[in-house]
């Protein structure tokens, strides 16, 4: 029996050393991750004037008068600190998480969203653009996605729509970025990067603040677990001004947007957004 206990304490030393090994990883992952985006940072931006985008609809023109300050230095990498609360569960079954989780954003680039439940399950890990990795008790996997193209397309759709409220300034017309009128409220980007491409809608409010936002994302939240083009979308409100930016403090978000169907699993309440490389 000794060694039998021996051995079975010797394989869970074992386990434990790797599982903490591969967390050690992961971390490594996510910190170069989040340094190469913030190194996309310019040193000298240029300043926004309204001529800028003299030439887009009518509604574009709208949003973006409200979004960025004249004489605004245009930050296209943003970081984001945030609270609220995640769903584990489905619309029948919500499972509520209190969370917290930081944030880089540099669309098209890419993106990395690092969450820790606080209440719950003792969730944590985070998401980008090449790898979903979500732990329990800080060490036990119980996602580890990503490298593939449905992946890689499904979280294009995501920091491309997430760009539009929280770094306007990257989505300025230009190469791969192209800005169309839907009606007079409502204004469409869409963006081609590396292969993939994101046509998101920005439907404003008489001030010209983008009040919702909804697309066609690539996503198998779906009882199939099938991939396929479907609504997202959410509600964005709470809007404040960082350093000359006028960007959402509270986002609401989730699947089959507009539809009977939606479920609005994440719901964010942003305590700070900074510009890496750019002093406060």
């Amino acid at each position: 029996m000794k060694p039998i206990l021996g051995i079975a304490l010797l394989l869970l030393i074992l386990a434990g050393t790797g599982l903490g090994a591969l967390r050690l990883l992961d971390h490594r992952d996510d910190r170069a991750e989040w340094n190469r985006l913030a190194g996309l940072q310019p040193t000298w931006p240029a300043l926004f004037s309204p001529g800028m985008v003299a030439q887009l609809p009518d509604p574009a023109r709208r949003f973006f008068a409200y979004v960025i300050r004249p004489g605004t230095p245009l930050l296209p990498v943003a970081a984001i600190d945030m609270g609220g609360k995640f769903s584990l569960g489905d619309r029948d079954a919500p499972a509520f998480q209190t969370m917290l989780a930081q944030q880089i954003l540099a669309a098209p680039q890419g993106f990395v969203w690092s969450m820790r439940t606080l209440s719950g399950l003792p969730l944590s890990g985070s998401d980008t653009g090449s790898w979903t990795r979500f732990r329990i008790f800080g060490v036990i996997p119980v996602a580890r996605l990503g490298g593939d193209p449905d992946h890689r397309r499904a979280a294009f759709g995501r920091y491309v729509a997430e760009a539009v409220f929280w770094t306007p300034a990257a989505l300025l017309p230009g190469p791969g970025v192209n800005w169309t009128a839907i009606d007079d409220r409502t204004a469409r980007v869409t963006v081609r990067h590396d292969g993939l491409e994101q046509a998101v809608d920005v439907i404003l409010g008489p001030d010209g603040r983008p009040v919702e936002v909804r697309f066609q994302r690539w996503s198998d939240a779906n009882p199939d677990r099938r991939y396929r083009l479907q609504p997202f979308g959410g509600y964005l409100s709470d809007f404040r001004e960082v350093q000359g930016y006028r960007l959402p403090f509270r986002v609401e978000a989730g699947n089959m947007f507009d539809t009977d169907d939606y479920f609005p699993f994440f719901l964010a309440e942003v305590t700070a957004i900074r510009f890496p490389g750019w002093p406060p």
